[in-house]
Order: structure tokens, then sequence, then C-alpha cells
């Protein structure tokens, strides 16, 4: 893995970013892991919009540090958290950006959480 390459978003990479203007929660083995109206929603390219949620919005009992790390070059480099509910851990189940690419820099303080390794993420709309 390489974290020196640094990617600009552009027509063949989009990535956008902005308010979510909803609540968001995360629950994982019937608790809701996380909460807040703060999240930012992260779509890029093709992938699947994505929930950042402000890491002070996170129960910090459930979070466990993790040796797991990826590199995004549109990003930067990704830490992971394995979240632990009772007596079930989930390994790198959420995954943020200490000090995050420019072009992304609101992510910094945020996590988000793969949607196969909770139990829902719900982005509750205000009618």
């Amino acid at each position: 893995m390489t974290d020196t390459l640094i990617l600009l978003p552009g027509p063949d990479h989009p990535i956008s970013l902005e308010p979510t203007g909803a609540r968001v929660t995360v629950r994982l083995g019937g608790r809701v892991v996380a909460d807040t109206v703060d999240a930012i929603t992260l779509r890029e390219a093709s992938y699947p919009p994505v929930q950042y949620v402000p890491l002070a919005d996170v129960d910090p009992a459930v979070l466990r540090s993790s040796d797991h790390a990826t590199y995004c070059p549109y990003k930067g480099a990704a830490s992971y958290y394995a979240l632990q509910v009772g007596d079930d851990l989930v390994p790198a189940a959420a995954w943020f950006y200490p000090a995050p690419h420019d072009a992304v820099a609101v992510v910094r303080d945020h996590v988000a959480f793969y949607p196969d390794r909770v139990d829902a993420i719900e982005v509750h709309r205000v009618a």
C-alpha cells in the first residue's frame, strides 16, 4: 500500500460532500451506537452514499482501536475501529480519516460505518 499518491476528485471520479440534513442513527446488537443530526453525506463516483457521523456523536463505550488501515488516494489514510456490544466484537466496522486530504477535509473528526457490519444505518428524513 502506498500512501503518497494524492488524486483530486474530478469528472472521472467525482466526490461531493454535503450536510445530510436529517437525523442519522446507527444500530448494532439492538443498541443505538451513534445518533446525530450533524452527519455529512459523501457521494463518491458510482459508490453508494456514505454517512459520516461526528465522532462526538458515537457512543465511546463501543469503540475499540484497530490495527487495520487502508489508503485512498482521493481521501487519505484511513484508520479503523472495531465495535463491541456486549460479548460481540465486530472487527474493522467503522473507519475515519485522521488527516483527510484537503478535498474532503470536512470529514475530519467523523466516522463512517460499513452497512454490512452493523444492524442498521438509518437516515430519518424530516417530513
